[in-house]
């Protein structure tokens, strides 16, 4: 890493740049990538999906946040990387940082197809007292980064309607009803999933996130997508093509832009990058607001609803079926973090309409389970034992749905301090899962509803508790979630995860998640009253939890979702795993 922090100075020098900024995201501003955009992971060693590293000529930072700053630690030693844990009390933003670092008259640099209008938008606000010049026109990591990866070229599909519910035409009508709306001709796009739910298409171009690698423009008269002309199979290309979808190659959108006349155009300052912005013709009028595909695709139909039920109930088959296997295995034969992952994904292979893990399995062993977004190497992999416990966030992408699960389980000898946090997050669980909110209430509203059982014992976490979760698509979606600076209202037909947590650094970590669907519960005088169905569907360990310390709704409640789990389940099953859910599920 110091090596190749050495070659990207001698180029700033060369170039006169007195710093430069490496993010996380690729040019569609996603939050995982393909492996040719993990520039900050090569560039520092940190692999955690969320961090910007700063280069200095004589100082380096990587700003993070809570989720990752144990891995940031662990992963930035001995690399001459300062870590800057996000959101800590006198802890400066990267930008507030350079300001002091940089003088008048410097250059700051950055690849401008990799950082959104908005990221540019924030700089050059945090600059606006000093003479900073900003210079974006290049990749200097393309050119000390031998062997980099090409852009991927994995096969797009057609998602049919069977599955996604809406076909294009329909979705395609409905964003152009929102751009007359707005009063604009047109409507450009970037965010790889708001292209593969508008077009009904999906591929494996980064890893878990079923997306292509496109752009999209949509106005009042025309529909085009640009990519890569060999990704697009004939079958598909002919489809799209007689729904009067235009087809042009991925790199085109530069020139096309630039060559639009009096357009009003849509674009979202935060998910377009600003070599892109910059391309847009002069004569064009710009409108920014949320991609109108981001704010229609979070709202499940009733064909993905049911699909995400029916996934879920694969996916809690082979959930059943690994959690008995390590009940009878473990301490009797070699375990590790990644090969009870394997095993987990072994089963789930077997499932109908099963294309893959949702995202990288977190298997955190003891103090590993403190690791909020852990995932085991080589280097890392820890031995498993019939002692302690096993933290489990694991998903799966069907073609009916997506999963994300996690569970915490006994492996043996838990102490009295264990069960009582395990059962202080199984409160915190279910007063989200069971609460009753008046309609249009955001996250930020009933966040609170998860942390109370916490809160009165002096514990909390740094994380949200839900996550927006897409339909065959990223496991994290927008514009939603369930954490206390997100007041964006909930819909009916949101799918969003329940995943409060408890981590004790050093010892082990607790997470319950489910995903949860928002549906309406009753109505009186005093208007609509909305809470949530729980789909997920998988034993919460028993053996963890104090019984003394449920009150009775808590109990009524663990013990009704216990019975649909087995009532949904159990067909599924030979004989010896029907008797291990019986036991699994029993009333207590």
């Amino acid at each position: 890493m110091k090596q190749r922090i050495d070659k990207l100075r001698e180029l700033m020098k060369k170039n006169d740049l007195s710093a430069w900024i490496i993010p996380s995201s690729d040019p569609h501003q996603s939050e995982y990538v393909a492996e040719r955009w993990k520039s900050r992971e090569w560039i520092s060693g940190f692999s955690g999906s969320a961090g910007t590293v700063v280069i200095t000529l004589n100082k380096a930072g990587l700003w993070t946040d809570s989720r990752y700053f144990l891995q940031a630690e662990h992963e930035l030693s001995g690399s001459g990387i300062e870590l800057f844990k996000m959101g800590l009390e006198n802890v400066p933003t990267y930008v507030d940082w350079l300001k002091e670092e940089l003088t008048d008259g410097d250059k700051l640099g950055f690849d401008g197809e990799v950082l959104s209008v908005a990221e540019v938008n924030t700089l050059q606000n945090g600059f606006s007292t000093k003479d900073i010049e900003f210079v974006y026109n290049a990749d200097l990591l393309d050119k000390i980064w031998e062997d980099r990866p090409e852009i991927p070229m994995s096969q797009a599909f057609i998602l049919e309607k069977q599955f996604s519910g809406e076909g294009r035409k329909s979705k395609i009508n409905r964003i152009r009803e929102k751009i007359l709306e707005f009063h604009c001709q047109a409507t450009l796009i970037s965010a790889l999933d708001d292209i593969a739910w508008t077009f009904n298409l999906r591929g494996a171009d980064i890893d878990f996130n079923p997306v292509v690698i496109s752009y999209a423009y949509i106005s009042i008269d025309e529909v085009r997508l640009f990519i890569k002309e060999d990704k697009l199979p004939a079958s598909a290309r002919n489809i799209l093509e007689k729904e009067g979808i235009k087809i042009f190659d991925y790199y085109e959108i530069f020139n096309f832009l630039a060559k639009l006349n009096n357009q009003t155009i849509i674009i979202d300052p935060e998910k377009l990058n600003q070599k892109l912005y910059d391309s847009i013709s002069n004569s064009c009028d710009i409108l920014t607001k949320q991609n109108i595909a981001f704010q229609l695709k979070c709202v499940k139909n009733k064909i993905e609803l049911d699909g995400f039920r029916n996934a879920h109930i694969r996916d809690g088959v082979a959930m059943v079926k690994w959690l008995k296997w390590m009940e009878e295995n473990v301490g009797k034969i070699s375990m590790s973090e990644i090969s009870v992952s394997d095993k987990l994904e072994e089963f789930r292979e077997v499932g109908e309409n099963y294309k893959g893990l949702s995202f990288s399995t977190i298997a955190g062993y003891q103090e590993h389970g403190a690791i909020v977004h852990y995932s085991a190497t080589e280097e890392t992999n820890k031995e498993i034992t019939a002692n302690g416990i096993l933290l489990m966030d694991s998903g799966a992408q069907y073609l009916d749905g997506t999963t994300d699960i996690t569970r915490t389980i006994s492996l043996g000898n838990l102490d009295s301090g264990e069960k009582e946090a395990f059962t202080l997050v199984l409160k915190s669980h279910i007063n989200l899962a069971k609460a009753i909110f008046p309609r249009g209430y955001s996250g930020a509203q009933i966040d609170s509803l998860a942390r109370v059982a916490l809160w009165e014992k002096g514990y909390n976490y740094g994380h949200g508790t839900g996550h927006g979760v897409g339909h065959f698509l990223n496991v994290h979606e927008g514009p939603h979630q369930i954490r206390p600076n997100n007041h964006v209202p909930l819909k009916i037909g949101m799918v969003t995860s329940n995943e409060p947590a408890l981590y004790f650094e050093g010892q082990y970590g607790i997470r319950i998640e489910n995903l949860i669907v928002t549906e309406k519960k009753f109505e009186n005088e005093y208007g609509e009253f909305w809470g949530f169905e729980t789909i997920t569907l998988c034993p919460i360990d028993l053996k963890l939890i104090n019984k003394s310390m449920l009150n009775n709704d808590e109990l009524v409640w663990l013990n009704n979702y216990h019975q649909i789990v087995c009532e949904k389940l159990i067909k599924y099953l030979d004989e010896s795993e029907k008797k291990w859910l019986l036991n699994a599920t029993k009333q207590i």
